[in-house]
């Protein structure tokens, strides 16, 4: 065996079925050996008492970079992700959103250079627009984000235009990750509360309520199942619209669901008591413990398929800047998402090996990453986290990295640090400070016809 780069030893490797005591061999960026030998190498690292962990793949992620750079950047947004123990991202801003092929390229080019976590770019769908689907999916666009209702100006299709686009990616496997909530239901909730007069923070669960999130996913669903797609519903956000997914991929559709932390830790009375720090859609579900309970619970049994930060900021100052109806949407999560799971983990809600599952192993298959991103194996690229277990902290709104510089969490005790991220074999951040080295590449999803 050659020399190599780097020898992560004595550490307990955690997959998505198990652990084992074992030491990680690293040359020019992958992974070329896992086993008890003590080959020759550059650098040793003692993980003795430590988890060793493939890198946080986050798969739905708004940088706004470029669009709203003042928002969120990629280099700041990347430097969050490294921190937290986050390898990959992919990434599709709203402001300035992928439609053609010379937009996926001209973005590419614009940011060389500008990421420190490798990174996979999604396009959005318009309704209407499907022949522009087989050249994106060969150009390497990891998924299609499609509306069911307008949101962040990107227009909402409705069940005809969402069947023709659903079609139009069945031809090709192409995946879409659908955000679902039903226009006809939101627009007349709108007006209804908007006629009113109201301006509180409480029209936000009125106007983005449950109904029009059950409808929307659950012909969402029934679409994917008929038309023998693939997809993910977005942002799932409650025990009752999981059941109508669940149910749907019992019956044979190829459907994934993604749960995003806020809706499993945040109240839906919060809203009240923080204003537009909660506005994010669909907004908060959980009244009660035992909703965040079951969340976890449909998690670990595979019902939620992954786990992903929906990172959309603003800054404190941007949410100050408006009332409920008219400031932005969104959340900043990257900070923040890792930390969370690795205490789902600790406070038995999870396990370290659900961990692997959820937020490295599930978003690789499902977007065509893997089996270069996701796995500790040889052949992948050596991207890896080493984790502290029994180490503990508060997440607050002075440790964000982020340009929105405030965390839903703040004041969070959390159990679980990772102390190194290695993407390809690099140190791009230790005990929880970036290491500013911009070697994050363009990572192609797997409809790339370039390979």
């Amino acid at each position: 065996m050659p020399e190599l780069d780097l020898l992560i030893a004595n550490g307990t490797v955690v997959g998505p079925r198990g652990r084992m005591l074992t030491n990680i061999g690293i040359k020019d960026g992958k992974i070329l050996s896992v086993g008890h030998e003590l080959p020759q190498s550059r650098e040793i690292f003692d993980a003795s008492g430590l988890l060793v962990m493939p890198g946080g793949i986050d798969t739905h992620v708004h940088l706004m970079d470029p669009g709203s750079p003042d928002r969120e950047d990629f280099p700041t947004g990347t430097r969050a992700a490294a921190a937290s123990g986050v390898t990959t991202i992919i990434e599709h801003t709203h402001g300035r959103p992928v439609r053609t092929t010379a937009d996926l390229q001209e973005k590419i080019d614009y940011l060389d250079g500008r990421s420190n976590v490798d990174f996979g770019l999604a396009a959005h769908a318009w309704p209407g627009q499907t022949q522009v689907i087989p050249e994106l999916w060969a150009a390497g666009v990891a998924f299609f984000k499609v509306f069911t209702c307008t949101t962040h100006g990107v227009p909402g299709h409705n069940a005809a235009t969402l069947k023709s686009h659903l079609e139009a990616t069945a031809m090709i496997d192409a995946v879409s990750l659908l955000h679902c909530e039903d226009e006809s239901l939101t627009e007349a909730a709108e007006a209804l509360l908007q006629g009113q007069g109201r301006k509180d923070p409480g029209v936000l669960p009125e106007w983005r309520s449950l109904d029009a999130e059950l409808v929307a996913a659950a012909v969402a669903a029934l679409l994917v199942r008929r038309t023998g797609a693939r997809a993910v519903a977005a942002h799932v956000s409650n025990q009752e619209v999981a059941s109508y997914l669940a149910a749907e991929r019992a019956k044979g559709a190829k459907l994934g669901a993604e749960a995003c932390p806020q809706y499993f830790l945040l109240r839906e009375a919060e809203v009240h008591r923080h204003g537009t720090l909660r506005k994010f859609t669909p907004p908060a579900r959980a009244r009660i413990d035992d909703d965040e309970t079951q969340m976890w619970r449909l998690l670990r049994q595979g019902v939620l398929t992954h786990m992903s930060s929906d990172h959309a900021p603003s800054t404190l100052e941007q949410k100050a800047d408006g009332d409920i109806w008219n400031v932005h949407f969104g959340l900043p999560g990257l900070d923040s998402t890792m930390a969370i799971v690795l205490d789902a983990a600790a406070r038995g809600h999870l396990a370290y090996e659900d961990v692997v599952r959820v937020y490295s192993e599930t978003p690789a298959k499902t977007y065509g990453l893997w089996p270069q991103k996701g796995r500790i194996a040889p052949g992948a690229d050596a991207d890896i986290i080493v984790v502290d277990p029994e180490a503990s902290r508060i997440l607050s709104n002075e440790a964000v990295i982020s340009k929105a510089g405030w965390t839903p969490f703040d004041g969070r005790k959390v159990s679980g640090q990772v102390l190194k991220t290695f993407l390809r074999g690099n140190l791009i951040a230790e005990n929880g400070k970036p290491v500013d080295e911009r070697t994050g590449r363009f990572t192609p999803g797997g409809g790339f016809s370039g390979r």
